[in-house]
């Protein structure tokens, strides 16, 4: 029994080993979504993102797991009053909500550099499973010699489903789109 307590936690040791870490690049990774706007027109914008994670075993990321969080205080719409109002409790209530996280649940590849990304999405205190689909824009080496990796996430959601707003659907639509563009270094 003792040499199998030592097997499993000598597996767990090299298995954690092989696992690459990379953390976000914040100056080059953001999470922007695009809404319709009175049926004719998208309006877009973009949070900043606080923190996110890519661990992964292989060197295709087919077993990648994500962890993200978002500051919603920091949307940008590039119009000041609307940004005011989507902070306020009409629509994200920052100060009782001020984070949107993402903590992935599979990764799938479909093919040469796409996947499908399934994971919990919180937003609003509403935690709903999102699918995303997923590009590995590439790798390549920082002048630090660190592998670093671009992957672009799109995908869409319901905004009531979260509790986001109570525009009615002529005003704001319900469909929000997402894309997020993340450069990863590994640690």
């Amino acid at each position: 029994m003792k040499k199998m307590v030592m097997l499993l936690a000598l597996s767990a040791f090299v298995f954690s080993a092989q696992a690459q870490k990379f953390s976000v690049d914040k100056a080059h990774s953001k999470v922007g979504f695009s809404v319709v706007h009175l049926t004719i027109s998208d309006v877009e914008g973009a949070f900043k993102i606080s923190d996110a994670t890519l661990t992964a075993t292989k060197d295709d990321f087919s077993d990648a797991t994500f962890e993200l969080v978002a500051d919603v205080n920091t949307v940008f719409t590039d119009n000041d009053r609307r940004d005011t109002h989507l902070k306020s409790p009409d629509f994200f209530d920052a100060a009782k909500f001020p984070t949107i996280s993402f903590v992935s649940k599979s990764f799938k590849k479909v093919a040469d550099r796409k996947y499908k990304l399934v994971g919990d999405l919180t937003m609003h205190g509403v935690t709903k499973s999102v699918t995303l689909d997923g590009t590995l824009n590439g790798t390549t080496m920082n002048k630090a010699g660190k592998k670093v990796a671009g992957f672009k996430f799109t995908g869409t959601l319901n905004r009531s489903a979260f509790g986001v707003g109570s525009m009615p659907v002529a005003v704001v639509g319900e469909e929000i789109e997402l894309k997020a563009n993340g450069e990863f270094i590994q640690n």
